[in-house]
């Protein structure tokens, strides 16, 4: 099977945590994840889906206001029942503080078939971008950018 062949079922698998990240469901959130998934947010490592769940659903009251969004990804690799890609999103959001942020950013993903579902093995997440809306925050340039440096 080709990448291509695995762009649609993983790109719902994709479409469905950002769902569930938009309307704050843990549980449909936690069903994305395979039961020994690994979520790398650069500073914080969890593994484990419970432990992953249980951590989200901590962090995510301290959102009021959240969305994110999917931008575009690719498939690179299929072998078997594991594939990786890379997907890029958005999110706003406001914290229970009042402060307000827009962060650009990517996951670096290893998904596995579990009983002919796609679930996340790993997702890494990348940060190129926090603060205002109008790009005036932190930049940081992607790091595997090819060219026009």
């Amino acid at each position: 099977m080709t990448p291509e062949d695995q762009y649609g079922p993983i790109r719902q698998l994709v479409e469905r945590y950002a769902d569930a990240v938009n309307r704050v469901d843990a549980k449909d959130w936690g069903a994305t994840w395979a039961a020994n998934g690994v979520w790398d947010l650069g500073q914080m490592r969890v593994e484990g889906r419970d432990k992953i769940v249980a951590f989200w659903s901590q962090i995510m009251p301290t959102f009021p206001f959240v969305v994110q969004i999917v931008h575009s990804g690719v498939i690179t690799s299929v072998d078997g029942d594991r594939a990786t890609g890379r997907w890029y999103l958005s999110e706003y959001m406001h914290r229970a503080d009042g402060s307000r942020n827009h962060g650009i950013g990517y996951y670096r993903d290893q998904y596995v078939r579990v009983d002919g579902q796609w679930l996340f093995a790993e997702r890494k997440y990348s940060l190129l971008y926090s603060g205002p809306t109008d790009l005036s925050g932190t930049v940081t340039p992607h790091p595997e950018r090819v060219g026009f440096s």
